[in-house]
Parts: structure tokens; C-alpha cells; sequence
């Protein structure tokens, strides 16, 4: 279909092409509309397929940005940006590069949730693959359809079980692994034939969906257990057969099978999950961006994590990794760790906890002399009251869990409380950032999970900042790819978090958001490409380079948002 060269005269890249006349209008990634020279349209037979006129990408990019302006919703935005995706991909990604803020929030999180739920009524073009369970015996044959000339690098895979805060959502979370991939090209300059979307069709309990019409998925309750692992099982072996290489990322897998999925194959392939790691690697991040304003040491914190599932664990996971590094045992630093599921504190009387948990859960005796609220369950208010921590982690989408009773104390010994609402969507965030700015007087040291607007409190403006995994799994895949990574392992995530509190906007003013700013965030990408091929590199998971060579690669695997010279070749 197409094939990269440079010119042998002055070294300039253009490409090699296989199709001419509506079929190369119709290749998203090849089409430049209005774009194409004169002497392209007649060797490429385009005559009188286009508008006269030859066009630049930036004037294509102002009429599509004054079409965007007419749209009244987020939804019908987010509608007119899929579409011109399908279109013209390097004009979609240039316009989204010159809106970045204005159009993330739109085409990305939060608004993508909204178009996961209705994507059996708006479905106009396929994009990705489908996988559903009767074709288990079909993968092989499945990947084989891919367009020829797709060389794919990295697969963002769903299964929808657990769509950010909105559960399961079928064969919809296609829309997830889309918008993700979306984001390694803006974010890292990923190129985008180098990435496949693909969602795991298991069924779906969602009864709406299975009484709908109008479903496009497999009509079938979500299969489980055995039938469930072979399915993965399949699927898996047959991706790596393809593509031996391949970056695996799961995304929005449920409870039950998030962490067993990860854990299963993380020591056989490249493989990552963005809801458990990519939010760990963030938060980490933010947190040793908020110990630099407050001055203590991560060995001096105590942490309490409302919301035990794969994400809390995962965040739990990477504090108790930087307790160590700063010079804790472990025995130590699993003592300052305290979460909570809906049955209250874990602790090891428990009888049902999950194997990810069960490191967590805190000896009886520990609670045994509180002064608490009497019942069998040892709630928030009760760890909060006894352990008076210093960190506070909402993974929990329970709305206002951290209420004012709660916040207050906490504020009331400690001089600069961290608080993270981390639960997606904002109607499930444990508490509104100027509630916990307010009941502290200002003190409080707040990222979320979900966008807030700045908060305004006695004279002073809050830039609340967002534990926006984008700041992560873009730069982290980039790097992976460049380093040609065989693992992802703990010491890339930490180095990713490290970037992350380096490039913290409150390092330029302590007033200022713990996370960088997403204006900045391909300059973020880029440095934590390169910290996460290093680490790569020096804990054995990729080849050993020097850093100029590390720069080298990724510059060699990223793609910038411009059109390029085609030339017809039949047989490519």
C-alpha cells in the first residue's frame, strides 16, 4: 500500500504508494484532500476528484477548526473530530496539536466516556479489530485481514468490562483503545500505522445492551473462568505470533481479570496496564512533586488508599517501592500502607480478600485499642482518626467519601495534607477540590483524577492538576519501541514518575498544579521516552546503547504531522 523512502539527492522523506483515485482518498492515513500538488493528482489519477485549488496542511487546519466551532456539544464535536480521524489523519492530528487543551477533554477523557455509551447508535466506520469469543478459532486468520504495509508496533486491547467510571459497556470500549492510540500519536509522535485498537468481544452483562436492537456486539453474558482465560490465551499467542515485538497495553479490564491478565503474561511479552500502572506511575509522580512543597521524605509518609481494586493496589504498589528507595524496609513501609474497600480496612481476619490484596491487609491487633465507630467494619473516618496519614488516595467512585469531617482532621495535624480524588468520571470523584481547598484553609496539596477548573479561595487561584495517565503511557510506549524493551517493569514506571514530578508546574511556583502542564506534554513524553528506554536499558530488558543513540531511535520512531511527497509505484 505504501512504503517510507528518502530521496537519494537531498535525504527528504516520501513515500511510495500503491493506490491512486478514490481508493487513496479513501485511506485515512495516506489522504491529504486538498493537499495533493497538481503533479500528484495526475499521476495518482486524482483529476477532478478534488477542488481545484492545492492547499496547505495549515490552511486546511483553519476551515476544519472553524467547522469545529459550529458544533454545539462535546458529543457532536467529539463526532465531527472521529470523522475527519477517518478522513485525514495527519490533518486530524494537526488540528488537535493547535488545540491541544481546547480538544483533549473532547476527543479523550471525559467526553469519550459519553461516546462509549452511545456507540451503537452513532457507529458509522469501523476502525480496529473485533474479536468476539464465537471466533476464538479465527484469530489467525483475523490478523491476517490487517491493510498490508501496517507494520504495528504497539495494540491497545479491552475487553469493556470496566469503561472508566461507567462499567461495562460491550463491544462500545472499542472507542477506549481508539482514543487511547490517539493519544501515543499526539502526545509522542507514535506513528499511526504503527498502532492497532482491538476489543475482546466476551459478551456483556450490561442488560441494556443485550435487550438493545441496535447492539453490534455478541449477544451473550460475559463468559467467564476457564472460557474467559482461553480466550485471552488464544488471543495472546496468536498476537505474538504476528508480531513477535509487539507492546501489549490492556486497558479498562474488570476487577477479576485486570491484574491476573497483567501478572500472567508480564514475564512472556512487553506488556502494560494503563489503569493499574499508568495511574500508579502518575500519581507517584504528583506525590513527589507534593513532598518537594511540603518538605518531607516518602519514608516519612503514612498513606491511606480508599479503593482496594487493581488501581489503588497498583498505587499502593509503587508508594511502598518508593519507601524502599528511600531507605524503609519493607516490613516499614507496608506498616505506613492502609486501604480500604467496601468492607472497610483491609486487615488479615479477612477471608475473601484477592490475591493482589492480601499483602495489604494490616494484623487485627493494629485496630484493636482504636477508639472507633463500633461495628464489624473499620471505616474511613476510623483509619484516618487512628493512623492520621499524610497521604489520602480516593480509586474508590465513591462520591464524597472524603467529606468535611475527614478532611478537616487530617488538615488539623498535618501542615500541607496530600489529597487525590482520583475516581473517574468527576460525578464520582470522592470530593470536589474547592471543598477540600476550603476545609483547609488553603493548606491542601490536590490532584484528581478527573479535569476541575482552577479554584479561586481568599484572593488566591488554584490550578487544580490532573493525574492524566497521557502524561505517561504516550512517552512510556515510545520508549519501549525505541529501546526495543522486551519487559516493562517497576523501575521504568518509577523513572517514569520521576519525569513526571521534575516537570511538575508547582516546581516553578508552589501555588501551582503537581502535575505538568498539557500544554507541555509532548516535551513531557519525550523525556520520559527517554527515561524509560534508560531504565529499560539498565535494569537488562533492552539492548545497551549509548544516550545519543537512545535520542537517535526515538527520533527515528516518531512521526511529525506533515504531508509528504507520493509517488505511484503498482507493486509495492
Amino acid at each position: 500500500m505504501f512504503k517510507e523512502k528518502r530521496d537519494t539527492f537531498d535525504n527528504k522523506k516520501f513515500y511510495e504508494v500503491s493506490l491512486q483515485g478514490k481508493q487513496l482518498l479513501l485511506n485515512s492515513f495516506l489522504n491529504k484532500d486538498t493537499a495533493f500538488t497538481l503533479e500528484e493528482r495526475k499521476e495518482l489519477k486524482l483529476e477532478g476528484l478534488i477542488p481545484n485549488v492545492v492547499e496547505t496542511l495549515d490552511e486546511q487546519v483553519v476551515r476544519v477548526y472553524g467547522q469545529y466551532l459550529k458544533k454545539d456539544t462535546d458529543i457532536e464535536r467529539n463526532i465531527f473530530l472521529t470523522q475527519l480521524y477517518d478522513r485525514n489523519e495527519t490533518l486530524f492530528f494537526r488540528l488537535l496539536q493547535e488545540h491541544l487543551v481546547e480538544m483533549v477533554p473532547v476527543f479523550y477523557t471525559p467526553t469519550v466516556g459519553d461516546v462509549v455509551q452511545q456507540f451503537n447508535q452513532n457507529f458509522r466506520r469501523p476502525r480496529g479489530l473485533f474479536i468476539s469469543y464465537p471466533q476464538m478459532s479465527q484469530i489467525d486468520e483475523i490478523l491476517e485481514n490487517l491493510p498490508e504495509g501496517y507494520d504495528i508496533k504497539a495494540v491497545c486491547v479491552t475487553d469493556s468490562e470496566a469503561i472508566l467510571g461507567i462499567g461495562d459497556q460491550g463491544v462500545g470500549g472499542i472507542v477506549i483503545s481508539i482514543a487511547k492510540l490517539a493519544m501515543y500519536t499526539l502526545c509522542a509522535g507514535f506513528h499511526p500505522t504503527k498502532v492497532l485498537p482491538i476489543v475482546l468481544d466476551v459478551g456483556t452483562n450490561n442488560k441494556e445492551f443485550l435487550q438493545n436492537p441496535l447492539y453490534l456486539g455478541w449477544r451473550h453474558e460475559r463468559i467467564r473462568g476457564e472460557q474467559y482465560d482461553d480466550f485471552i490465551d488464544a488471543f495472546v499467542t496468536a498476537l505474538r505470533k504476528k508480531f513477535p515485538n509487539i507492546y501489549l497495553h490492556w486497558e479498562d479490564f474488570g476487577r477479576q481479570t485486570a491484574r491476573k491478565n497483567l501478572d500472567r503474561y508480564n514475564d512472556q511479552m512487553c506488556t502494560f496496564n494503563d489503569d493499574m500502572q499508568g495511574t500508579a506511575a502518575v500519581t507517584l509522580g504528583a506525590i513527589l512533586a507534593g513532598l518537594k512543597v511540603n518538605g518531607t521524605k516518602m519514608s516519612e509518609q503514612r498513606v491511606v488508599i480508599h479503593g482496594a481494586g487493581t488501581a489503588g493496589c497498583c498505587i499502593a504498589d509503587q508508594i511502598i517501592a518508593a519507601m524502599v528507595a528511600d531507605g524503609l524496609s519493607e516490613e516499614d513501609a507496608y506498616s505506613r500502607m492502609f486501604l480500604i474497600d467496601k468492607d472497610g480496612l483491609l486487615h488479615s481476619n479477612m477471608d475473601h480478600l484477592e490475591y493482589f490484596q492480601k499483602k495489604y491487609a494490616q494484623p487485627v491487633e493494629i485496630y484493636n485499642n482504636w477508639d472507633r465507630v463500633k461495628g464489624k467494619v473499620i471505616q474511613l473516618y476510623d483509619v484516618v482518626k487512628n493512623i492520621k496519614p499524610t497521604i489520602l488516595i480516593g480509586t474508590s467512585t465513591q462520591t464524597g467519601a472524603f467529606n468535611e469531617e475527614i478532611v478537616k482532621m487530617m488538615a488539623s495535624y498535618c501542615e500541607r495534607p496530600i489529597i487525590f480524588p482520583l475516581s473517574n468520571p468527576t460525578s464520582r470523584s470522592e470530593a470536589i477540590p474547592a471543598n477540600l481547598i476550603e476545609w483547609t484553609d488553603g493548606k491542601v496539596l490536590v490532584a484528581t483524577g478527573s479535569p476541575f477548573p482552577e479554584v479561586r479561595y481568599k484572593g488566591k487561584v488554584y490550578p487544580i492538576g490532573q493525574c492524566n495517565n497521557a502524561f505517561v503511557f504516550p512517552g512510556l510506549g515510545l520508549g519501549v519501541v525505541a529501546a526495543k524493551a522486551t519487559r516493562v517493569n517497576n523501575e521504568m514506571l518509577v523513572a517514569c514518575a520521576k519525569v513526571i514530578s521534575e516537570c511538575a508546574q508547582v516546581n516553578k511556583d508552589p501555588t501551582l498544579s503537581l502535575l505538568p502542564s498539557l500544554t507541555d506534554i509532548t516535551h513531557v513524553s519525550y523525556k520520559i521516552a527517554f527515561a524509560t528506554a534508560k531504565a529499560a536499558q539498565l535494569t537488562g530488558v533492552a539492548p545497551t546503547t549509548s544516550d545519543q543513540e537512545i535520542h537517535n531511535s526515538i527520533h527515528e520512531n516518531t512521526w511529525k504531522t506533515s504531508y509528504v511527497k507520493y509517488v505511484f509505484k503498482e507493486n509495492i
